[in-house]
């Protein structure tokens, strides 16, 4: 009975839980009309992340330089920036680029 609490215990643990994670502005380009929304999750994080609430952000940043709204290219970009010595990814950053649209 032991040993079989100890499998499930352990297989909870290495599963990872799901995160809520919220996308923040890290940069752009006024010129260009682009916003870079991210988050960072770690080795056994499964993020969870509110697209609208990413679009808001992403539009009120736009709207600050004179457009109306903002809209995602379609792909993100997944970035490993710290690896341990047996090649797992323990912190990974995750970008998207948004378009700002209207206005100007």
């Amino acid at each position: 009975m032991k040993r079989i609490f100890i499998i499930a215990l352990c297989s909870l643990l290495l599963t990872g839980c799901v995160v809520k994670k919220e996308m923040t502005a890290i940069g752009g380009s006024k010129a260009d009309g682009t916003v870079k929304m991210g988050y960072i999750f770690g080795a056994f994080e499964i993020p969870q992340i509110d697209v609208y609430q990413a679009s808001e952000l992403a539009a009120k940043k736009c709207s600050v330089w004179g457009y109306t709204g903002a809209e995602a290219f379609g792909g993100q970009t997944r970035r490993c920036t710290q690896m341990d010595r047996w090649g797992i990814c323990n912190r990974t950053e995750v970008s998207v680029e948004f378009q700002c649209i209207g206005g100007k």
